[in-house]
C-alpha cells in the first residue's frame, strides 16, 4: 500500500471512528463483566526498571480488578504514533496508549482519541484530579480538554559531580544557578581537571530528535517554538535566538560538544563529566554509576541571569482510544490506578519519573521515606511550580516540522554559521509544513 492510499484509508476509517465516538453510549458506571483491553506502553518495550515497574503496576491492577484483563503490548517510544496510526487504520487500534507528548496533537486530532471531559462523568473526573499538580494536569490539555493524563514524566535537572567541583576549586554547595555560571564552572573544571565540563541533551545528537529540553531552554529566555494560537513557528525570533546563541557560546568556548546519544550518560557515570543537564529519569542510573565512586548531586535547571528557569517536561500521557463504552470504562479504571497515590509511588520509586500527586512525597505511607533516602529528586519536585507543557507541533507533518527545527538547531550550535540566519532558514522551511 503506498502512502497516499494508506492515508486515504486511514482518514476514512478515522471518520467512522470519530463519528462512532460522538454517538457512543454513555460510559457504564462500573465494569460488571469480563473485558480485555489492549494497552500500548513504551516502558514495556524496554529492558530493566521501566518494564519491571510497569509489569508490577499491571499485575496489581488486575489482581484488584479481576474482570479486567490488560493486554500490555510493548511499543518503542519513537514508534508509538506510527504504530497507533497503522493499527487504527487496520481496525485494530489500542484501547489505551502511553503517548509521548510531542505526538499528542496528532493523536488527539487524527486518531479518534477521547477527551476525558467527554466520556467521564464530571464529578468523577474532578474527584480523581483532586490533589494532582495543576501544572502536571496541563501537560495533556489541548483546546481546553484533557486528551492525555500525565503518566511518566520528568523535568530537566542539572546533575553534577561534587568531587570534580572540589578538585577544580569550586564550591559544590553552590552549584550554577544560571547559564553564565554553568559556562564559568565548566571552563574551570576543564582547566583544573582531566574531565569534560558540561553536556546536555537539549540539542544535537544527544537530543535524539526530541525538543522537550530545548523548549525549556528557549522558554527560560522568554521565547517559544510556536505561537500560542498554534499557527506560526517562532523558534527564529529574538528570544529563541538568544537562547540558542548561549548554547553556541558554550560550544565555541570548548565546554559543550556534539556527542552521540547515550555517551554523555556513560561519561557522567564514569565520573569524567562535571555537569549533565538532562531528564530526571536518569537519576537511578546515575546513582548506580556514582555509588562508591564519586559524590553525585543535583540542582535545578539553570536560568538566564537572575530569572528562574522555565522547565518543560519529557515523557508521556495516557490516552483513551477505544470507542467502546465498556472498554472506555476499563481503560479509565486502569488510568485511575496508574495515576493514583499507589501508582505514582511505584512510578517514582521504581521507574524514576515524577509523581503527579506531589502530596505523597510527605506521606510516610507512600514516598516520604524514599525521598529522604533519595534527595536528588528534590530539585525536580521544586520545579513543578514553574513547569510548562512540552508543546507538540500540529498536523500530519509534525515529525517533519520537528526534524527540520532540530536539524537547524544542531547546525546553529555546532555548524559555525550565523545563528539567527540558520534558524530563520530552518523556520521558513518548517513553516511550509504547518497545516
Amino acid at each position: 500500500m503506498n502512502r497516499k492510499t494508506f492515508l486515504t484509508a486511514a482518514l476514512a476509517l478515522l471518520g467512522t471512528t470519530i463519528a462512532t465516538t460522538a454517538f457512543a453510549q454513555a460510559i457504564p458506571a462500573t465494569v460488571d463483566k469480563p473485558v480485555t483491553i489492549t494497552f500500548y506502553n513504551y516502558n514495556l518495550a524496554s529492558a530493566g526498571i521501566g518494564a519491571d515497574g510497569t509489569k508490577k503496576l499491571l499485575a496489581e491492577f488486575m489482581a484488584a480488578n479481576p474482570d479486567i484483563i490488560v493486554d500490555g503490548i510493548g511499543v518503542p517510544s519513537p514508534d508509538m504514533s506510527s504504530r497507533i496510526q497503522a493499527d487504527v487504520a487496520a481496525g485494530q487500534g489500542p484501547d489505551l496508549a502511553q503517548v509521548v507528548f510531542d505526538s499528542l496533537d496528532f493523536i488527539a486530532s487524527n486518531m479518534g482519541a477521547s477527551a476525558l471531559e467527554d466520556i467521564i462523568p464530571t464529578d468523577e473526573l474532578a474527584a480523581h484530579f483532586e490533589g494532582m499538580s495543576p501544572n502536571g494536569l496541563k501537560l495533556g490539555v489541548l483546546d481546553g480538554k484533557t486528551y492525555a493524563l500525565a503518566y511518566t514524566f520528568s523535568t530537566p535537572v542539572l546533575f553534577y559531580n561534587a568531587d570534580l567541583f572540589r578538585a577544580a576549586g569550586l564550591d559544590p554547595d553552590k552549584p550554577p544557578r544560571n547559564w553564565a555560571e554553568v559556562k564559568q564552572a565548566a571552563l574551570t573544571i576543564e582547566e583544573k581537571t582531566d574531565a569534560a565540563g558540561f553536556a546536555t541533551g537539549a540539542v544535537g545528537a544527544a537530543a535524539s530528535g526530541f525538543d522537550w529540553l530545548l523548549q525549556g531552554v528557549i522558554l527560560s529566555n522568554g521565547g517559544r517554538v510556536m505561537s500560542e494560537d498554534r499557527t506560526r513557528l517562532t523558534f527564529a525570533e529574538p528570544a529563541a535566538v538568544g537562547a540558542v546563541e548561549m548554547l553556541r557560546d558554550l560550544h565555541d568556548s570548548g565546554v559543550f560538544e556534539n556527542n552521540a546519544s547515550g555517551s554523555d550518560l556513560e561519561t557522567m557515570n564514569a565520573g569524567a563529566l562535571g555537569m549533565f543537564l538532562n531528564t530526571s529519569a536518569y537519576q537511578r542510573s546515575l546513582i548506580a554509576g556514582a555509588e562508591g565512586r564519586y559524590d553525585l548531586r543535583a540542582a535545578p535547571m539553570p536560568g538566564f541571569g537572575d530569572k528562574l528557569a522555565v522547565p518543560t517536561n519529557s515523557g508521556s500521557g495516557l490516552v483513551i482510544l477505544s470507542a467502546d463504552p465498556l472498554k472506555q470504562r476499563a481503560a479509565w479504571e486502569l488510568m485511575k490506578f496508574l495515576t493514583s497515590k499507589r501508582g505514582y509511588t511505584i512510578i517514582t520509586s521504581e521507574i524514576g519519573y515524577l509523581p503527579l500527586r506531589t502530596d505523597i512525597v510527605e506521606d510516610p505511607a507512600y514516598l516520604k521515606d524514599w525521598v529522604e533516602e533519595h534527595p536528588l529528586v528534590k530539585p525536580n519536585l521544586a520545579q513543578l511550580d514553574r513547569l510548562q507543557p512540552w508543546t507538540p507541533f500540529p498536523g500530519p507533518n509534525y515529525r517533519q516540522i520537528l526534524k527540520t527545527m532540530m536539524d537547524g538547531m544542531e547546525q546553529a550550535v555546532f555548524g559555525g554559521g550565523d545563528v539567527a540566519q540558520t534558524l530563520a532558514t530552518a523556520q521558513d522551511d518548517a513553516q511550509s509544513l504547518m497545516p
